[in-house]
């Protein structure tokens, strides 16, 4: 049974020893703020890095005691989600040039007591990798079972591949690139620029207590627009009208669709740092694995398993770009799984389809189980019951498959809605008449991808799951695998 985390703090650990940056400058001291969930083996061999996007933080799981909010990532961390904190050690980390506890340009810099603000040196995805890498040793682990991220966080757990290739067993990279695009960028500066322009900004020398909300709210709400797709805009807001006495033909909020926007960025501005906006738009910018133009040059000394994980309807990090790491890793020989999520969210269904999430991510690192994922309500009949009495089972309780047993509970037949119109069609009264008796059935310890194997070469669409005594406990559709994995290659 899925579970949470419960209540969760954030530690912090700070580093002396400099890390050099990418540019060549270095950052001394530097701190890291961090979360786990669940606990580290004897052997040190279950811990997963979480690496977080853009507006992300550590708080990836379970509920801050201050302010009450879940974690990011809450619907799939925790007991028997698809990081399973029984099972694995988790860790959360905020990224360098963040604003939620570790060092950026809103941290005091030791130097002069003062906080850094666009004196923060320019950092990349790579230096936020190099970050992480200090935690991990701090935290005693040698080698990470897997590392997983959506958005920048996907940038991030790529990085970790090319990086430190011996340390990382599995990789996880959700509705992300290898290479930031021109369009990518573009959006990124419009946005830095939304929050340079703002007077307040003052060159980036602005006081804490009065950041440039204007700018960094614009900057928000630009972002924000690409975050959702076509499809989902028009069913949360279509033209729906703010104002339900009509249009006011004036400059003030018309549509339902403007004010969500100022609620985003106004409430952006509260939780986020204008600088840290520039310094992190920045690093995704410059991210490109490629060398010389060659993604599969760049990605050649990997070594570990790759999952990757696209959106259909994601237009800011589009499916096709999650299929140019798929290439690429393929040319390399790597061990690689593809699957593209059906959504209607946008770039944004990383973070909401959590039960397609907790379906392919569970695969990849357990081997999902048919019991984990398969319907326990379901109804049966006695062989000796009529087709009237199998036809009224199914329209109550609105199913298409029903199991047939006997007096016992053991199953003798499975009967289909097909089978009910085909007895109408021919006039049988009975169910002995069109019921099937070699019927195939899934057991509730084999792997899901096995029954959905065996759905498929037999044409069929749904397997009744059986215990020792042959009892039905469940039923596997084809209908819902297919509903939780999307396309998978």
């Amino acid at each position: 049974m899925a579970g949470t985390v419960g209540t969760v703090q954030t530690e912090r650990v700070t580093f002396e020893t400099p890390l050099k940056l990418e540019s060549g400058a270095t950052l001394s001291p530097f701190t890291i703020a961090y979360q786990t969930y669940g606990k580290l083996n004897e052997k040190k061999s279950n811990a997963i890095l979480i690496c977080h996007a853009l507006s992300g933080d550590a708080h990836a799981a379970g509920v801050d005691p201050k302010t009450g909010k879940r974690g990011w990532w809450d619907t799939i961390i925790g007991p028997g989600k698809a990081f399973d904190t029984d099972r694995y050690f988790i860790i959360s980390s905020n990224v360098i040039g963040g604003c939620k506890g570790s060092t950026g340009p809103s941290s005091i810099d030791t130097k002069t007591g003062k906080p850094y603000g666009i004196t923060f040196p320019v950092i990349t995805i790579q230096d936020m990798v190099r970050g992480q890498k200090r935690l991990v040793e701090h935290l005693g682990i040698s080698r990470l079972a897997a590392v997983a991220g959506g958005s920048m966080g996907g940038m991030q757990v790529l990085t970790w591949s090319t990086l430190y290739p011996e340390i990382v067993r599995k990789v996880i990279c959700i509705a992300s690139t290898a290479r930031s695009s021109p369009q990518q960028i573009a959006f990124n500066e419009v946005g830095r620029q939304a929050i340079m322009s703002d007077p307040v900004w003052a060159g980036g020398d602005y006081p804490l207590s009065d950041p440039p909300i204007r700018g960094l709210s614009l900057a928000r709400m630009i972002g924000h627009i690409t975050y959702l797709s076509d499809e989902a805009m028009h069913e949360k807001f279509g033209r729906r009208l703010y104002d339900p006495e009509g249009i006011g033909y004036d400059f003030m909020t018309e549509f339902q669709v403007e004010s969500y926007l100022h609620h985003q960025g106004n409430s952006f501005t509260r939780r986020f740092d204008p600088n840290s906006y520039l310094y992190i738009t920045r690093a995704l910018d410059y991210f490109d694995l490629s060398e010389e133009g060659s993604l599969a040059a760049g990605l050649a000394v990997v070594k570990a398993s790759f999952l990757i994980i696209s959106v259909s309807t994601d237009w800011l990090y589009p499916p096709y770009q999650s299929e140019e790491i798929v290439s690429a890793l393929t040319q390399n020989g790597a061990d690689v799984q593809y699957c593209e999520i059906r959504s209607k969210y946008g770039h944004d269904a990383f973070l909401l389809e959590s039960g397609q999430l907790n379906y392919i991510i569970g695969d990849f690192l357990d081997r999902l189980l048919v019991k984990n994922v398969m319907d326990t309500r379901v109804p049966t009949i006695n062989e000796g019951a009529s087709i009237l009495d199998a036809s009224k089972i199914m329209i109550d309780d609105g199913v298409n498959h029903l199991p047939v047993v006997k007096e016992g509970g053991e199953i003798t037949g499975i009967v289909t809605s097909w089978d009910i119109a085909k007895a109408v069609a021919f006039g049988h009264r009975s169910l002995d008449e069109i019921m099937s008796r070699n019927v195939q059935t899934a057991s509730p310890d084999e792997p899901v991808r096995d029954a959905a194997r065996r759905m498929q070469e037999r044409s069929i669409s749904a397997l009744p799951v059986i215990d020792s005594e042959r009892r039905v406990v469940g039923l596997i559709s084809s209908e819902a695998i297919s509903r939780l994995v999307g396309r998978c290659t």
